[in-house]
């Protein structure tokens, strides 16, 4: 599956949610990454995330496609994050 993922998080916690992130998915900007990612590994990354965000003031967003077969990126200015052509 192919998952987008954004935070919001206390800047306290951004470093450690970043972090967690990195391990499974593509930086692409700001509080921001994507990436191709298994089941398995998609349920390990949301275990560690909720055990490092305070729940009652963070905020982290999923966006699952099942596939990026209709998908299409355009970037406007600055490209931040890596290199690779994801989508």
């Amino acid at each position: 599956m192919f998952v987008i993922m954004v935070y919001d998080v206390n800047q306290k916690r951004v470093a450690k949610v970043l972090k967690i992130a990195r391990k499974y998915l593509n930086w692409v900007q700001n509080s921001v990454l994507e990436g191709e990612i298994t089941d398995a590994k998609y349920e390990k990354l949301k275990v560690e995330i909720t055990k490092t965000i305070e729940l009652e003031e963070d905020s982290v967003i999923f966006y699952v496609l099942r596939s990026t077969r209709y998908t299409k990126r355009e970037i406007i200015g600055l490209s931040k994050g890596g290199h690779q052509v994801i989508i």
